[in-house]
């Protein structure tokens, strides 16, 4: 069942569009964080400077001699005042200055002289919201001298300025939050959007096509959480490349494994019958080399029938049966194909009444391939030395030789088929192939130690004796 098409427009889909009205948003989000306490600020700039108006034309009225003015130029101060009423307190003492003939009523009185932010934002909000009273205000005098001012005004006056402000800081507010969305939109396209469009993009032709080198993600160099993502990715399709080509290798190799196993059986088949007759002849040499070479061919005809392990089929499951180990391992030096000329040594050194019990046959090939490891490790000469000791519930044996140690890119892919090979030309193989049939023992192969003097390898097997 497929999933279903987003309903969202397309132009929605990608992360560009939305970071743009996202930017949008928060922009004008902050613009309305800002303007709360700029309109209530705006409000009490205007109502202040009503009272210093209402401040100056009481001092026209105070020039005169008998603080008397005729009614055109009382109403003419209060028109430019733009007030409907001035009254001055000094003291205890109300002095009504300047008025209309028929006072209005007020609808609300507010003092400018106490009034908390708090105040001033809710005032500021009643009064858009409002917008048509009557109001007094009240204020100091402009010179800080002691007293008041007290002016009746229309609010309809403050309501228009307000609305004139507010229109604005709207309209300034979206361009701003236009500019700044289209900066922040430029700058997220080239630094995060695009390269992870080539990301996305890098991922799903790998995935179309993992074989194709020309699918991989380039490194552009950056130092910063995309170029790190980068650089991973590029890893993980290396690693999963060179994955899919071992799996091809080896699915190769089973196929090839599966055409020869037929004929190479009946070739084993034909020195297996040429072997038997062998044990009729009298010459000693014959009958002291014919077992060695009768179990051999036993051997390989064992391992055909149940083709090449890491090919096409799986090893068979150990059949554990007690036996002693010194003799396994004195059997080994006969297969491992030591020089003639003595400059590699074979040292036993397992204890003569040390039994191990565990597939006789795996744990063979298991030192085997170990010793041959050696061997080659030692053109030169040297010392292949197996040690083995009863530990609790376990028994630990040793594989020791006197090389120059496992190169840095062997010990990297040590056990991995076709990479962890130690020389050129090798497969990595025999150590993939020792570790599976330790571990089907449930013990475990590895890598005590590797210089300049020497390597070691571990073996440990449970001790179910």
């Amino acid at each position: 069942m497929t999933g279903t098409e987003p309903r969202s427009p397309r132009w929605l889909r990608g992360l560009s569009a939305r970071l743009l009205i996202l930017t949008v948003f928060f922009v004008m989000v902050s613009e309305v964080l800002i303007y709360v306490p700029s309109i209530a600020r705006f409000r009490q700039t205007f109502l202040e400077d009503r009272v210093v108006s209402a401040h100056l034309a009481s001092l026209a009225l105070k020039a005169t001699p008998d603080n008397m003015v005729s009614k055109e130029l009382e109403l003419e101060l209060l028109a430019s005042a733009m007030v409907r009423g001035i009254v001055l307190k000094r003291r205890e003492a109300r002095t009504l200055m300047l008025t209309e003939e028929m006072p209005p009523e007020v609808d609300a009185a507010f003092d400018l002289r106490d009034a908390t932010p708090y105040d001033l934002i809710r005032d500021a909000f009643a009064a858009l919201w409002e917008g048509e009273r009557t109001i007094r205000v009240i204020g100091g005098y402009p010179d800080g001298s002691e007293g008041s001012l007290e002016v009746v005004i229309d609010e309809d006056q403050l309501h228009a300025a307000m609305v004139t402000y507010s229109t604005n800081i709207l309209q300034l507010s979206i361009v701003i939050s236009l500019i700044t969305a289209g900066l922040v939109y430029l700058a997220l396209q080239f630094l995060l959007v695009l390269p992870m469009r080539r990301l996305t993009a890098s991922m799903v032709d790998f995935r179309r096509e993992p074989e194709n080198t020309t699918t991989m993600i380039a490194d552009s160099g950056r130092g910063d959480e995309i170029g790190t993502a980068q650089r991973e990715l590029r890893h993980m399709q290396d690693g999963l490349r060179a994955a899919l080509k071992q799996r091809a290798h080896l699915a190769a190799l089973g196929t090839a494994v599966s055409k020869i196993n037929h004929d190479l059986r009946n070739i084993l088949a034909t020195a297996q019958i040429v072997s038997d007759g062998l044990a009729g002849v009298e010459d000693p040499t014959v009958r002291r080399v014919a077992p060695r070479l009768m179990q051999t061919i036993d051997r390989a005809i064992d391992l055909c029938s149940q083709t090449m392990s890491f090919g096409r089929a799986e090893e068979a499951p150990p059949e554990p049966a007690p036996f002693p180990l010194g003799e396994l391992v004195d059997e080994v030096a006969d297969f491992v194909g030591l020089p003639g000329d003595g400059r590699i040594t074979w040292s036993n050194r397992v204890d003569n009444g040390l039994n191990l019990n565990a597939d006789r046959e795996q744990i063979f090939r298991v030192l085997l391939n170990l010793g041959r490891n050696a061997m080659q490790a030692m053109p030169d000469g040297g010392e292949i030395r197996i040690e083995a000791r009863p530990e609790t519930n376990a028994v630990a044996i040793e594989v020791s030789d006197t090389g120059g140690g496992l190169p840095e890119k062997a010990r990297e892919h040590l056990f991995e088929p076709f990479t962890g090979s130690a020389r050129a030309g090798g497969t990595g193989l025999g150590l993939a192939i020792a570790r599976d049939l330790v571990v089907a023992h449930g013990g475990n192969l590895t890598l005590l130690r590797s210089d300049a003097e020497g390597t070691t390898f571990r073996i440990d097997l449970p001790d179910k004796t």
